[in-house]
């Protein structure tokens, strides 16, 4: 199994194989919390514009994103998992657009299969590349706005890497390095409710979710982010 670690939008453009677009904070954490609540289609898009027009063709739509980390107009949740962690999204769709993650997405254009990459589901995520044993796996850290390095999505990226080697990993070192260390722990001092300071913890809860979300073909030109189980070495 090869495995290569790429960043930023050009990264995903070259990933190839089973790749894994990373985005911690917060786009792919937000994306578990979401199907957790029950979504019936989760619609990760590029543009404002295309979330904006397909609120308009659909007013149910439930639109959830950011723009430089701030909720736009119109939106009715910013990309948070606090805000959206108790939203009972039951049969609804919700059209996710963000700086980083989601435009990694649109992007990786020449990969095999695409998956999203976040500690919330981080063992999931091992357990199914392995099961899907690939020749190939590429690991795009997407970053600050998607131009900028974010420790959390490099340490994730090391993370899987790792143990898909058989090397050992140390959670908690990442996590006290995250919060005292990085520029990520500006999380903690944040007073924007479109990045409450409860978000930190909310993606740093390792293995909360035992799924994957797989990028698949919608309709004819969108992308829906499928629920995989993974359970006792089983893709469900």
């Amino acid at each position: 199994m090869d495995i290569q670690i790429y960043h930023y939008v050009e990264g995903a453009r070259q990933a190839r194989g089973l790749t894994v677009i990373i985005d911690v904070f917060r786009a792919f954490s937000v994306a578990c919390y979401v199907t957790e609540g029950g979504v019936k289609n989760l619609l990760p898009v590029g543009s404002m514009d295309t979330a904006y027009q397909l609120k308009q063709e659909h007013p149910d739509y439930i639109l959830i994103g950011e723009r430089g980390g701030v909720i736009q107009p119109g939106f009715d949740y910013g990309n948070s998992p606090y805000s959206i962690q108790d939203v009972d999204f039951n049969g609804r769709t919700v059209v996710h657009t963000t700086s980083a993650g989601t435009q990694g997405i649109v992007n990786a254009v020449n990969a095999d299969e695409i998956i999203t990459g976040s500690f919330v589901n981080a063992q999931a995520i091992i357990d199914y590349i392995r099961l899907r044993n690939p020749q190939y796996v590429s690991l795009v850290c997407m970053g600050w706005g998607a131009v900028e390095e974010a420790d959390e999505d490099i340490l994730f990226a090391q993370y899987v890497k790792n143990a898909l080697e058989g090397k050992s990993n140390d959670f908690q070192a990442i996590v006290h390095y995250l919060q005292f260390e990085s520029r990520t722990g500006k999380f903690l001092d944040t007073v924007d409710a479109s990045a409450p300071p409860e978000d930190f913890d909310l993606c740093l809860s390792l293995n909360r979710f035992p799924f994957v979300l797989k990028a698949e073909p919608y309709g004819d030109s969108l992308i829906r982010l499928s629920k995989q189980g993974v359970v006792e070495g089983v893709i469900l």
